[in-house]
Parts: structure tokens; sequence; C-alpha cells
């Protein structure tokens, strides 16, 4: 949509909504959309596992039907009010496989006076692509992981654009029926599920590793609740095959999942979880996966972006950023000096960077753009005032853990730096939000007069000794420029100390 066309839309914006009856759970997603702003107003989401009323003949049976339907009967009274033209309704694998999904869709289609859509195991990869590229932070090729309750898919994409997509005949509920029989959790059971799923995998191996991705993003469902249980258990860190064994011998110690009692799985979560961590597990050791993050968005999303393919909704991150910038009242030309700033003394250390997939400068990014959120409140502890708001608000297009640095970064971007600051962090990630802190702290500082002065720009530039555990950061200024600008040179005078008493080393030579 061009800037001529967004003059032509509501002022008061529009209303859409998705549906999608997935095999475990129904849900509802309803978006405000206005000046090409996409806000979700609402999200409704039950329990309905309809893959748990399959039989051996694919039948499904009354009471699984009774359970959708009553379900849909709660989500029209939500769409009476959306133009008909901004609803779109699919279902996925159970009505997929269903031989008598025509007497379940029927119904459902009078309940919600809304034709229903059964979409094929390919149309769902691509719609998931879509939601999480909408959403979500991608760099480079993108493998993409959605276990559901009777499908599995999975996606190679680049940018906006799926480029390899399948859908796997498994899931957490079927999967829970088949190898987890009575709820019993044992080795022998983990064991069978594993096999199951690698043999459904194996055939296309191939065909996703010639991708060579360069991260791997999990859709809602059993990658969503993993990582609850890190966050939980105290854990920044991104889904790792080590993190997956320890919950698998969790579930196993409990025996059953009855008594499967783990700090951070949600109650809702518990019955189908050991299947979809089987299935996960035979996806990482297959696949050859290192590390996955929590994409941002999945079916649904994708569902509401393929509606708005007409509007210009390509950043999401630049959207959200924006939000909050308007929302929060920060002072937007200062923000943008810090950021560049920022941005120009990243590029001087990146190259001694730990290769991680947290995408350091779009982190970096975001924390200089928002390192004044905390203003709204009160100026002398804004740094913690501006931590709090970005841990608890809605930052679409970062993962939770990119969430977590960025409110970690604005937290510790002034004042004394704790002995404990970063320490729940894994090293290497420790290490690089170390680095990027203090490369926020110094643009922050040089840009303390809010003059918006495009020479701070290239005045500075910093050199790192080779020492990695404790680098050493020689900071080289223009002697003009600091004999011009004495708040600055004070400024800097403290950092050096406060960096000293974080057991840091920051050396400022003029010249």
């Amino acid at each position: 949509m061009t800037h001529q066309d967004l003059t032509t839309l509501n002022t008061k914006g529009d209303y859409y909504a998705a549906v999608d009856l997935g095999s475990n759970s129904f849900h509802l997603v309803v978006v405000h959309v206005i000046h090409g702003n996409v806000q979700i107003v609402s999200k409704v989401k039950q329990k309905v596992r309809l893959a748990a009323g399959l039989d051996a003949h694919n039948h499904l049976d009354q009471l699984a039907i009774e359970r959708g339907w009553q379900c849909l009967t709660r989500f029209a009274d939500r769409l009476q009010n959306i133009p008909k033209e901004n609803i779109k309704i699919v279902a996925t694998a159970t009505l997929r496989l269903a031989t008598n999904a025509e007497d379940f869709v029927r119904e459902a289609e009078t309940i919600l006076k809304h034709k229903l859509h059964i979409i094929s195991g390919e149309e769902e990869a691509a719609e998931i692509y879509r939601g999480v590229a909408y959403t979500s932070t991608t760099s480079g090729n993108t493998l993409v992981i959605d276990i559901g309750g009777a499908s599995t898919e999975v996606v190679v994409g680049r940018d906006m654009q799926p480029l390899h997509v399948h859908s796997f005949n498994m899931g957490c509920v079927t999967f829970m029926q088949h190898y987890f029989e009575h709820g019993h959790l044992t080795e022998d059971n983990f064991n069978l599920a594993i096999n199951a799923a690698k043999t459904e995998i194996e055939q296309h191996v191939h065909a996703f590793k010639c991708f060579d991705w360069q991260q791997a993003l999990g859709a809602s469902g059993t990658p969503q609740a993993i990582t609850d249980i890190l966050i939980q258990q105290g854990i920044r860190d991104e889904i790792k095959l080590n993190y997956l064994y320890q919950l698998k011998s969790q579930c196993i110690e409990a025996l059953h999942i009855d008594a499967l009692n783990i700090d951070g799985l949600a109650e809702s979560r518990r019955v189908i979880f050991p299947s979809g961590l089987a299935i996960l597990i035979a996806l990482f050791e297959s696949l050859n996966i290192q590390t996955m993050n929590i994409a941002g968005g999945a079916l649904r999303e994708g569902i509401i972006y393929g509606m708005l393919d007409n509007q210009t909704l390509t950043d999401r991150r630049s959207q959200t950023i924006h939000a909050c910038i308007l929302k929060y009242h920060i002072d937007e030309q200062q923000a943008e000096s810090v950021t560049t700033t920022a941005i120009e003394l990243f590029k001087q250390i990146n190259q001694r960077l730990a290769d991680t997939i947290l995408d350091g400068q779009n982190i970096l990014y975001a924390a200089a753009m928002l390192h004044e959120i905390g203003l709204h409140i009160e100026f002398k502890e804004q740094h913690l005032h501006g931590a709090y708001i970005l841990r608890y608000i809605d930052l679409p297009g970062y993962t939770k853990l990119q969430k977590q640095c960025i409110s970690d970064l604005v937290k510790y971007h002034r004042s004394d730096i704790p002995e404990d600051a970063l320490q729940d962090y894994p090293k290497e990630v420790r290490t690089n939000m170390l680095q990027l802190l203090r490369v926020l702290r110094l643009a922050v500082v040089l840009n303390i007069k809010r003059t918006q002065d495009k020479s701070i720009y290239n005045i500075a530039h910093i050199q790192i000794s080779e020492d990695a555990e404790t680098p050493v950061w020689n900071v080289s200024i223009e002697k003009c420029w600091i004999a011009e600008n004495k708040l600055v040179e004070t400024e800097l005078a403290n950092e050096t100390w406060l960096m000293h008493k974080a057991k840091q080393t920051l050396n400022l030579v003029q010249y």
C-alpha cells in the first residue's frame, strides 16, 4: 500500500480476524489495523483436542465434534461485528484426516456464518512461515518448526519467501496416544516416539539440510513451552539439545503424566508435553539443529498478514520501535543520535563478538532507540523503570531471549554496573552482552548534550586488547572535539571510573 493509499483508509482503522481450528487447540485472534500498524486486540485459545477423537480408521467421534462446536459458538459471538471479508477460518491436520470431516464442517459453518477452509499441510506450512517472517527477526535462510496436535510443519525460508515446506504426519496429541499409552513415561516409550519421528523425517533430511539455514525458530506449542520452562528456571539461553535431554529425564523420573511437575510447565500443556518433546528431540537430532529461538507468530498471524498483502508491513521491528516511541513519549531525535553513534561503534567491534544467533546489531539498535523509555516515569531511576517496562510489554519482531537482552541493556545503560549483572546468561552470550552494553553506555555519554551533533558519529575510535576474558578498551577521541565539549569530557571520566568499579578497563586517548 502506498502513502497515498494510506490516506484513503478509515481513520479509525479496520478489524481483521483469523480462526485456526488446530488438532489440539482452537485459536481466534483479532487485530486492529490503522495506518499500516497491526495491533492485536484479542486472543482466545481453547483446548479442544480434536485429534484425540480420531479412531484407527480416522473417524472423528461425536464427543470431539461436540467439543469443537461448543468452542465455535463462543468464537462466533466475538466475530459478529467484524466485516465478513476481513475474516478467514482454516482447519488443519485432524480435519484433513477425518473421514467424516464434512459432518463437522457443515455445522461449524452454520455456527460461524462463514466459510471454513480445510488447508493442506503445505498451505499450512507456508502460512506459518508468513506469520513467522512478519513477526520475527529473521537473518538469512531460516528453519521454522511448528509441532501441532496431529502434524508437524517444517519450513526453510528466506526473508518473506518460503523456499521448501513439508508437513509431517506426527503431532503431540497423536503421538501421546500412540507411544505414551495410559500416560506412562518410560525410557522405552520415549525411544519409540523419537525413533518413529525420525523415521518420518529421514527421507526429507537432505532436502532441508541443503539450504544451509542460519537460524532455527520454533513457532508456538512445544518450543514455547520449553522456553517458558527455561525462563522460569532462570536460564537465559536458547533451546539446545542438552536442555531437551534434561527435560526428557525429568519426564521419565515422574513415571506417569499425572505426576509430571516441571517448574514453568503450564498445566494446560502438561499432558501433551512429553510427546511434543520427543518429536522436537527427533528434529534436533535428524536436522542437526544447534540452537532454537521462539518465533513471534505462527499460523494465525500468517492468515492475518495474508489478508493484508496489499499493505506495506514488511518490517515488524520498525513498527514496534515506532509504536514504543509514540506511546512512551521518547525523544526520537535523541534516540536516533544515540543509536547512530552506537551502531558506528558496534561496527568497530563486531568481529570480536562471539558467534551466536542473537543478532547483536538489532538488539543494540532496539536498546539504543528505547534506552530513555523509563523517562516516561521519572529521571533518577529511568534505567530501572525502562527495564521493567520492556520486560512486560510486547515487542513483536523480537524473540523472548532478544527481548530480555534489550531489557537488560537498558537496565544497565547508566549508573553503576553490579558485580552480578548479566550473570544469568551463558558465558558466550554474557560476553557479547557486556560488549554491547559498553557500546551503548559510550554512545549515551557522547550524546549527553542532546545537540544531535553529527560529528560525534566519527570522532570515537575503539581498540580492544587481545585479552578475551577482561578486554581493555582504548577509546581514541579527537582532542579538539573534547576541548569544545567539557561536559562530555567529565562524563567520560566518570564512565572510566564506573568501568573500573565493574572490573573493566576503559582508557581514553586524545589525539
